[in-house]
């Protein structure tokens, strides 16, 4: 009986086996595909403020002298609650709110698609709706109506959800309409400046009498807390 034998090439020393070459690529193309996806989650975060800073320069730049030291400002090691919109301007003075009976009234930008969104006089939680801040002027009379809005990175703004409902206030240009409803009545406000400002100036709460205005507020560069955008936006004929 004949034995019969089988003979295979040996990998030379030093040299990598079939296997090991293709672990050695899958590795390769895992780490390449995780650089990959990471620099992906840094752009999407980057790009948007990236843009805004760039673009940035078209609005109004106001820094005036706060009011007063006091209070907290960003950096320092207690962190701020930024869903409580007194927060946002630390040297603001704490003013009474005005008699009203109402407690709610609404607001819708068409250019955002915001609709009807719930405004609260005098509120605490921005995760809940916008906020009427309290001492400024109702919608209709003269003075100032200033609303605070939260926004997050504007790949996520979603106009129903009040975490980001003013992701996409910067896009808005002078002659946009806001549409105030209050009490019954229905108000438009025409965009008439843009401001970006710092948490330090307070001027924006300022009631001047001189006409009927409202001022909507959030925080930018997008998804930061490092400056404050302020829409004016003044009272016209229907």
């Amino acid at each position: 009986m004949s034995v019969q034998y089988r003979y295979l090439k040996a990998t030379p020393i030093g040299q990598p086996s079939t296997q090991n070459k293709r672990l050695t690529f899958l590795w390769r193309g895992l780490s390449l595909a995780v650089l990959v996806i990471g620099l992906a989650f840094i752009g999407n975060a980057a790009l948007p403020i990236l843009y805004y800073e760039l673009t940035s320069s078209r609005f109004t730049h106001h820094l005036a002298s706060p009011l007063s030291s006091q209070g907290i400002i960003l950096g320092e090691e207690a962190a701020p609650d930024y869903t409580n919109p007194k927060i946002w301007f630390p040297a603001a003075p704490i003013l009474p709110p005005l008699p009203s009976r109402i407690t709610h009234y609404t607001l819708s930008i068409p250019k955002l698609k915001i609709e009807e969104a719930t405004v609260q006089i005098g509120g605490e939680d921005l995760m809940a709706s916008l906020i009427h801040y309290p001492g400024t002027a109702l919608p209709g009379q003269y003075g100032n109506s200033v609303i605070f809005g939260h926004s997050v990175l504007p790949q996520f703004f979603n106009p129903r959800d009040y975490k980001t409902i003013f992701s996409t206030l910067p896009k808005l240009e002078k002659g946009d309409e806001v549409w105030v409803d209050y009490d019954g009545i229905r108000y438009r406000y025409l965009v008439r400046n843009i401001v970006e400002t710092s948490a330090d100036d307070v001027t924006v709460l300022q009631q001047n009498y001189d006409n009927r205005w409202i001022s909507l507020v959030t925080c930018v560069p997008p998804g930061t807390y490092l400056k404050r955008l302020i829409v004016q936006a003044q009272l016209v004929a229907i």
